[in-house]
């Protein structure tokens, strides 16, 4: 059987394979780059712990010690520049995964300080890592919060009985309501229990007021506990936490604390109304958002009764939760969130007098410790 011609490609043809192998080309090279960096990442991780095992199990005979969170650089450094606090002048710290873990003592209390920086995920992270390296008995985060709650003032400290995460949510379809299972509900992944926020209420028409009968197409969301996985429990078999309570014993040693005289002067000049104050309340709540939105907090007050909303603050309480590690937060209210009589948001004028404030709560707390 005689051969068929083979019709040559076109130019055109040869341009459009030419094409196609480039950009798979272009796309493997970045996969290969994008693998490798994250192999680095890892290999780099691993590599530090394993160089500084020897540290830390040198450091870990010399425990246990209080772990201290804090969520960022200006929370952190009126804690190091404190004359309550020494740091370890044979090691004063250790870097690992990125983070700085710092030695020291306040009031005699051995401590390793970490800064989280911002967010959930961060604060996590680092407080894992905490916790798991080094032998800790406790841990104390602190640091500033946006208030919800209008009865206190900025510069007040508020020492929550509890925290949760509201920033995990299930999205409902336009349609749906309260009356509706939420999308994999019936397996167990997703409830209604905790309850909803309706976008739709907070509808006003151009002149400010509001619109009762609204619909909105993004609905409802529904707030949903964290999975965990208690270090006393089941691998790979989830529970679930809302509400996660500080240390009863911490709490209590914190009612000491309530009569504390604090700073209410950023200078000379610039003083607040009142002198702050040191007050336990019922709630806290963290997500990965800046609240600075009024009806948002006013919200968030009267659903969940929460007075600082913060970033970080369920993160620490989560991971101390699971693993089974008493822990108490203290947060210094910089600002009203979403406003009060000021025209812009107050945080600016306050972060370094609340920073201030809460670490005067910490070290004090830290003393009440040891005595």
């Amino acid at each position: 059987m005689p051969f068929q011609d083979i019709e040559k490609p076109s130019h055109k043809l040869i341009q459009i394979r030419l094409s196609y192998i480039r950009n798979m080309a272009v796309r493997c090279t970045m996969l290969v780059i994008v693998f490798g960096l994250f192999c680095f990442l890892a290999e780099s991780t691993s590599e530090d712990v394993v160089s500084s095992m020897g540290k830390i199990t040198r450091i870990n005979n010399a425990g246990p010690y209080l772990g201290i969170v804090s969520p960022n650089a200006y929370e952190l450094s009126p804690l190091l520049q404190s004359s309550s606090f020494s740091n370890d002048t044979t090691l004063p710290y250790l870097d690992i995964a990125g983070r700085r873990f710092r030695f020291g003592k306040v009031h005699n209390e051995k401590v390793i300080i970490v800064m989280t920086g911002l967010s959930m995920l961060n604060a996590g992270i680092a407080t894992q890592l905490l916790v798991t390296l080094f032998k800790v008995k406790g841990v104390l985060h602190y640091g500033i919060a946006g208030n919800a709650n209008s009865q206190l003032e900025i510069g007040d400290v508020a020492i929550p009985k509890s925290w949760a995460h509201t920033g995990l949510w299930n999205w409902q379809r336009y349609g749906d309501g309260p009356d509706d299972e939420l999308a994999l509900e019936s397996s167990g992944d997703y409830t209604r229990k905790v309850g909803y926020l309706k976008i739709s209420n907070y509808t006003v028409s151009e002149t400010g007021n509001a619109i009762t009968d609204a619909n909105n197409l993004l609905n409802n969301v529904w707030f949903q506990p964290e999975e965990i996985f208690p270090v006393d429990g089941v691998p790979e078999v989830r529970q679930h936490a809302f509400w996660v309570e500080v240390d009863q014993h911490y709490f209590d040693i914190s009612t000491k604390l309530l009569n504390m005289t604090l700073e209410g002067c950023v200078n000379s000049t610039t003083c607040l109304p009142r002198t702050p104050k040191v007050y336990q309340v019922e709630r806290g709540i963290s997500a990965n958002v800046y609240l600075d939105n009024k009806a948002h907090r006013e919200f968030m007050r009267s659903k969940f009764n929460a007075t600082p909303v913060d970033m970080e603050s369920a993160a620490v309480a989560l991971i101390c939760r699971q693993q089974k590690i008493p822990f108490i937060t203290f947060r210094a209210l910089s600002d009203l969130a979403g406003g009060g009589s000021a025209l812009s948001n107050e945080v600016d004028t306050y972060v370094t007098l609340a920073a201030q404030n809460s670490v005067a709560v910490l070290t004090k707390f830290i003393s009440l410790i040891g005595s």
